[in-house]
C-alpha cells in the first residue's frame, strides 16, 4: 500500500480512501433525501445506536475496525516507520466494553500466541522511524500511556518527533539518541527534568505547557540546542528571561522565534531565577 494511497479513519485506522467513500457518500444521500429514519437493526445489538463518530445512525464501515489497532488488520504490508501519524492508543479494557454495552465486540478478540507477537514487533518497525507524529493521541487511560511510553522507547533512531497535546507529565525516563527536532507543545510539563533525554537536540519547542521555572535548563548545556521556544509557560515572566535563558545555554540562537539579541548576553542577576515580573 502506497503512502500516497493512506488517509486515517475515524477510528485512526490507515485505510485506503476508495474503499468506504462509496458507501458512505450513498448513506449521505439517504439521509438527505428523508425526514424520518426507521431505527437500524442489528444481528449484535438489536437496535443500532447513533454513532459515536459521525453523528450517523447507520454504522459505518470503519465501525466494526474502531477498536484495533493498525497492526490487527489482516492483509495488508504497512510498517510503523511508513505511517505519517498513526493512532497508537490501544482500544478500551474487556470490563470498559461491558460497561459501555458492547461487550458483543469481545468475540473478536483472541488469544494471540508468541509468534503473533513477534509478528506484530516486525510490523510495528518503531525500531527504524525518523521522522514520527504521535500527537493528539488521546490517551485517557492508564493502559493507554503505557503503551504508548512503550513505543517512545523504542524510537532510537527517530530524528523529528511530535507529541503535541497528549496530556503528558514525565517522561524523564525515554532516552531519543538521535533525536534533532523534539515538539512537545501543549502538554502539561512543569519543569524541565520532566523531558526525555535527548543528547542530540538542536529544536525544542515546548510552548503552552506548565514550566514554572528555568531551573533545570542547564542539563541542556551540552547538548547542541540552537532553537527553543517556551511561550505561555510561567517561566517566561521571570526577570531577565531571556539573559538568563541564553547564559545557561552558550549555543542556543533563538528563543521564542526571536534571534539573539546584543542586550541578551549582558551578565544576568542570579537573584533573576527567584524573581518574577509583576504585571498590572
Amino acid at each position: 500500500m502506497k503512502q500516497q494511497d493512506m488517509s486515517e479513519s475515524s477510528s485512526g485506522l490507515t485505510t485506503s480512501n476508495q474503499k468506504f467513500w462509496k458507501p458512505y457518500s450513498s448513506c449521505r444521500s439517504v439521509l438527505s433525501d428523508t425526514h424520518a429514519i426507521a431505527p437500524v437493526f442489528s444481528q449484535n445489538r438489536g437496535i443500532a445506536r447513533q454513532n459515536c463518530d459521525s453523528g450517523l445512525l447507520s454504522p459505518l464501515p470503519s465501525d466494526s475496525f474502531k477498536y484495533l489497532g493498525w497492526c490487527d488488520i489482516e492483509e495488508h504490508d504497512v510498517r510503523g516507520n511508513q505511517l505519517h501519524c498513526p493512532r497508537v492508543r490501544e482500544g478500551p479494557s474487556e470490563e470498559e466494553l461491558f460497561f459501555r454495552g458492547e461487550e458483543h465486540t469481545l468475540k473478536k478478540r483472541k488469544q494471540v500466541t508468541d509468534t503473533e507477537k513477534w509478528q506484530r514487533k516486525l510490523q510495528e518497525n518503531w525500531e527504524n522511524c525518523a521522522e514520527l507524529n504521535l500527537s493528539f493521541q488521546d490517551l485517557g487511560d492508564l493502559y493507554q500511556v503505557e503503551n504508548f511510553k512503550r513505543i517512545l522507547q523504542k524510537l532510537i533512531r527517530v530524528e523529528k518527533l511530535w507529541l503535541v497535546d497528549n496530556s503528558l507529565t514525565d517522561l524523564s525516563a525515554i532516552r531519543l539518541p538521535r533525536c534533532r527536532e523534539l515538539n512537545v507543545n501543549r502538554n502539561h510539563f512543569t519543569s524541565f527534568k520532566q523531558l526525555p533525554k535527548v543528547p542530540q537536540i538542536q529544536h525544542l519547542s515546548l510552548a503552552e505547557n506548565n514550566i514554572l521555572t528555568l531551573s533545570g535548563i542547564s542539563d541542556f548545556r551540552h547538548t547542541p540546542l540552537e532553537s527553543l521556544i517556551l511561550k505561555r509557560n510561567p517561566c517566561e515572566f521571570q526577570e531577565r528571561y531571556r539573559q538568563l535563558v541564553f547564559s545557561s545555554l552558550p549555543t542556543l540562537k533563538m528563543l521564542d522565534g526571536i534571534p539573539k539579541l546584543p542586550e541578551d548576553c549582558s551578565t544576568p542577576d542570579i537573584r533573576g531565577f527567584v524573581k518574577m515580573c509583576t504585571i498590572l
